[in-house]
């Protein structure tokens, strides 16, 4: 069995890993974006903040993961892989069943990796999960788009999954399915997010409307939404009001708040195209403060230094990102402190927020990466020209954050 290597170290490692943590997520059909190529969207909420990026070599394929920097196991928090398979989950707190009593758990990190080593396509995963010994340790809903124009959910607990299909116009009207902490198949009014999903909902169904489900709407105003639809609250609304200063607002169940570290965006390719066109963005620590970086998986070990360390030591880009942070949480001290924001730090009149300077020097670089995908898919990807990009980046990221934030590595 393809699988025999991992099954043997999913053994070794049953117990030794127990967080999991809520998401919001996305999986969107190439017949619902502007050019056809699919989408896959994780906005990642844990309370391990230092997330980076590492290359793989896997069974079959390469790939690039976001990991928890500490993380000696290596469980993936979604990726890519050299044949365009992406993977990422967000943690189902309803779907275990009453008669599951088994003990292993939380291994969802471990099997994206082995997915992303070993799968081509979204009839991969599940042929891996049917040759895995069960329980398999999970409760969760796996988002996958594949090189072949695939795109959907499995909601998955110890025992068994369902498959819910973006391309399938009795499941996903538009094309797109959202996923929060709660599975569809498990029980009803139970697990996490119910807000989240609401809000993420709405959002998505505008932008499909005005033609617009681009990886920079899932980047800008779905990972740094703003707006709580239970409450119908907007706080982008606040940045531009005078008398703003040290003003602090409730900051509870919005898409963006205390405990996200991380966001993955992949862009899919059509079925005509390389996989190795699929390109990962990239943001780590805290959101709001961190720029979107493109990660390719090419032929060879090539992440932005930006994104990446060696062992357990911290990416640059997460460490920049986590200091800014701590200047929108100041009351962070108190048990509670995670629940309130200085939203001047965001958003201003002055409009010298981070997130007001962030999302211009985002789409700059999302300008870069469209003249260079233009230019692969018209010939061929070129890991020269990644390499060249990456050193600018590189160079040029750091330099951004010290001149806009004062903020050194």
């Amino acid at each position: 069995m393809i699988w025999k290597k991992g099954l043997i170290f999913f053994v070794i490692i049953i117990g030794l890993w127990s967080t999991t943590f809520p998401c919001t997520t996305a999986i969107v059909s190439g017949k619902a974006t502007p050019d056809g190529r699919p989408l896959l969207w994780k906005h990642r909420d844990t309370e391990v903040f230092n997330n980076k990026v590492m290359y793989f070599e896997g069974i079959h394929y390469s790939f690039i993961g976001i990991v928890n920097s500490q993380d000696t196991l290596l469980h993936v928090w979604g990726g890519t892989n050299s044949a365009g398979f992406s993977i990422m989950n967000s943690a189902s707190y309803n779907i275990v069943p009453k008669d599951d009593s088994s003990s292993k758990k939380d291994l969802e990190g471990y099997i994206m990796r082995i997915a992303l080593g070993c799968c081509a396509t979204i009839q991969d995963f599940a042929n891996m999960l049917d040759t895995m010994p069960k329980p398999w340790g999970i409760s969760a809903n796996f988002g996958i788009i594949d090189a072949y124009g695939g795109a959907g959910y499995y909601e998955t607990n110890n025992y068994s999954y369902k498959f819910f299909d973006a391309n399938d116009p009795k499941i996903a009207p538009n094309g797109y399915i959202i996923r929060t902490n709660f599975s569809v198949t498990g029980k009803e009014n139970e697990g996490f997010g119910y807000n989240r999903f609401k809000t993420a909902q709405n959002i998505t169904d505008e932008a499909f409307a005005a033609n617009a489900l681009t990886p920079e709407f899932f980047l800008h105003n779905a990972t740094l939404c703003l707006r709580h639809d239970l409450t119908q609250t907007d706080l982008t609304k606040e940045f531009g009001k005078a008398n703003f200063s040290n003003r602090v607002y409730p900051f509870r169940d919005f898409i963006v708040r205390y405990s996200s570290s991380s966001t993955i965006v992949v862009q899919g390719v059509k079925q005509n195209e390389s996989p190795l066109l699929a390109t990962s963005w990239i943001k780590l620590g805290f959101q709001p403060a961190s720029v979107a970086v493109p990660v390719w998986v090419g032929t060879s070990n090539i992440v932005p230094q930006i994104l990446t360390a060696p062992s357990q030591s911290n990416a640059p880009l997460c460490d920049i990102c986590l200091k800014l942070k701590e200047e929108c949480f100041p009351y962070i001290k108190w048990n509670e402190g995670e629940n309130y924001v200085l939203l001047e730090k965001l958003g201003n009149v002055d409009n010298t927020g981070i997130m007001q300077l962030i999302i211009p020097f985002d789409k700059e670089i999302m300008g870069r990466v469209d003249k260079l995908l233009g230019k692969w898919r018209k010939s061929n990807f070129s890991a020269k020209d990644v390499l060249k990009f990456n050193d600018e980046i590189d160079r040029q990221i750091p330099i951004f954050y010290s001149i806009n934030f004062e903020v050194k590595q």
